[in-house]
């Protein structure tokens, strides 16, 4: 029978089971390697998320972040970590809860976002609504007899004073103030027609 020349492996960086402990590939390998990520998952990404979900009240999506945001920060300081030490879960836990604590520090620095929910029930006018209205105050108005259609048109419309549409118009301002009057009265009935209500 022939024997291994081979030195038989050293189990130096091994766990009692034999396989190698994470501070086995921290010295081992290079700081940027995907082997210490590995790594880092297998040994500690469950009680790292037991741990992380009790510190966010059970939300399981926002414990993923942190833990995963936790490893991204161990596989950057890969080289500063102690490769002595029995065990990461300290150094883990630590910047999990400051993970924590700083995310909860911004969502309270901002204002409460609200859902949509409410706001799709609101109704919305849209350009519709206003071009019917328009039709149908301007039948409305056409209705109306030539006088009274004058006298909106020019202190509606216009915007102008009961003097100022008077000069314009060249009758006494008594007769203004009779025709909006009587106009605006009956422009309402003639609304009131068409089915408009104030």
């Amino acid at each position: 029978m022939r024997v291994s020349t081979y030195p038989p492996p050293s189990t130096e960086g091994a766990d009692p089971m034999g396989k190698p402990r994470l501070s086995h590939w921290i010295r081992r390998v290079r700081p940027d390697d995907d082997l210490v990520v590995s790594a880092l998952y297998r040994e500690y990404h469950r009680p790292l998320l037991a741990f992380v979900a009790r510190l966010t009240g059970g939300d399981r999506q926002w414990a993923e972040d942190v833990v995963q945001e936790t490893m991204i920060r161990a596989w950057r300081s890969a080289e500063r970590l102690d490769p002595a030490s029995v065990s990461l879960m300290p150094w883990l836990a630590t910047v999990a809860r400051r993970i924590v604590i700083d995310d909860r520090r911004r969502r309270d620095a901002r204002p409460r976002e609200s859902s949509d929910g409410p706001l799709e029930r609101v109704p919305m006018p849209d350009e519709v609504d206003g071009m019917l209205h328009q039709v149908v105050v301007s039948d409305a108005l056409r209705a109306l007899s030539p006088a009274h259609r004058e006298i909106l048109n020019e202190t509606i419309l216009r915007d102008r004073s009961v003097n100022d549409a008077a000069q314009a118009l060249g009758i006494p301002v008594g007769t203004v103030k009779s025709r909006v009057y009587y106009a605006v009265r009956a422009l309402r009935v003639a609304l009131e027609e068409r089915g408009v209500t104030a």
